[in-house]
């Protein structure tokens, strides 16, 4: 069994920020990652200062690039099955391999994954005209026609946050809206068109959506959605872990990404309602600040 200071599941944003930041600690660190980013559809990572625009397969391989430096980081491709915690405040995984390994402190960075709607043509646009975040793909479509895609206070809320980048908007619920009549009332007065027929199928080409198409009326012309259909944690390890949830799914945590185990930190999407890269990495950032910290206090007595 290998044993390290800390232990990284999740080679994003955050899990990688933790990585450099207890590297330069001189801990020693395992990282894992089982290879399935949240944003693997995307072509662009935005909203990140300096990084604005590039590929997020390429920011990965750079903050890989720049952690080779650290001789005390290791860096694995392999997914973690299965992780606890001894009596002792010890934690213990197992690898996809079989392999086991320890750590005094654990950090669990592996983010959500989106529920992508079933819908013929939503997979195929996933990344190029679909999207789930207006703040890291709004910009390069304002003021196009935009559809949203959701009900009830989800596809409300994101409908008027969406004013925000063009005022051409339709909310397709695929069924029964689910929103409040004085809710449905607000969304009226803003021009924003409510359409509760099925979707049966987006069209589009070369990656473009043109139009959504309805088991009743008229197909709709667009030229992006945006949808909001929630999310579920990539890892069961946190819930094996006995981490508490808030009502979106994520994971409550406390000052610099503590939870309510000791030694148990978890950073990135999994945890926070703002999942931004930028904001990723600064968790990852913080909650190695809080583990190193720890890990003095522990080693000085």
């Amino acid at each position: 069994m290998s044993t390290y200071d800390v232990i990284v599941i999740g080679a994003g944003p955050a899990g990688l920020s933790a990585a450099l930041m207890l590297g330069r600690s001189r801990r020693r660190v395992l990282v894992c990652d089982s290879g399935h980013p949240r944003n693997a559809a995307s072509h662009a990572l935005h909203g990140y200062l300096t990084r604005d625009g590039i590929p997020p397969r390429e920011f990965l391989r750079i903050a890989r690039e720049q952690l080779a430096e650290y001789d005390c980081v290791e860096v694995r491709d392999v997914e973690v099955t299965e992780a606890a915690c001894d009596s002792g405040g010890r934690f213990h995984v197992t690898l996809a391999t079989g392999e086991r390994a320890d750590a005094r402190k654990l950090l669990i960075a592996t983010g959500v994954v989106d529920n992508v709607p079933t819908i013929p043509g939503f997979a195929e646009l996933y990344g190029r005209s679909v999207f789930h975040c207006p703040y890291c793909d709004g910009w390069e479509v304002r003021d196009r026609p935009l559809a949203v895609y959701g009900r009830g206070a989800r596809g409300y809320g994101l409908s008027l946050e969406l004013t925000g980048w063009s005022r051409d908007l339709v909310l397709c619920t695929d069924g029964p809206s689910e929103i409040e009549p004085d809710h449905l009332a607000r969304l009226a007065r803003h021009d924003i068109q409510v359409r509760e027929e099925r979707v049966v199928r987006l069209e589009g080409r070369d990656g473009v959506l043109e139009h959504i198409v309805f088991d009743a009326g008229e197909p709709l012309p667009r030229r992006a959605l945006f949808f909001t259909t929630g999310q579920v944690q990539r890892s069961e390890l946190a819930v094996h872990l006995g981490c508490e949830f808030n009502e979106k799914g994520t994971v409550r945590t406390g000052k610099y990404e503590s939870t309510h185990l000791p030694g148990l930190y978890v950073a990135g999407d999994a945890s926070r309602a703002v999942q931004w890269v930028v904001v990723a990495a600064a968790e990852g950032a913080e909650a190695a600040f809080a583990i190193n910290t720890d890990l003095l206090a522990e080693d000085l007595g």
